[in-house]
């Protein structure tokens, strides 16, 4: 229930307001609850602290992002 405790709203105003307080409900019971979905290889952050840095060297650019 909404109650209006200051000023006078017109109809159109309490009709905008109820628009808003009903879309952000539904987005709220639209969104997944339990546990966070799994993550892609290259978005895990855990996946960077698994390996050592790879060594110094010409090809190491190749082995820095590789997933894996």
């Amino acid at each position: 229930m909404i109650k209006v405790v200051r000023g006078n709203p017109t109809p159109e105003e309490l009709a905008a307001a109820l628009a808003v307080v009903q879309a952000r409900a539904a987005a709220v019971a639209n969104q997944p609850s339990g546990a966070p979905a799994v993550l892609d290889a290259w978005a895990d952050p855990a996946r960077v602290a698994r390996h050592r840095l790879p060594a110094p060297g010409p090809t190491s650019w190749g082995r820095t992002y590789w997933p894996g």
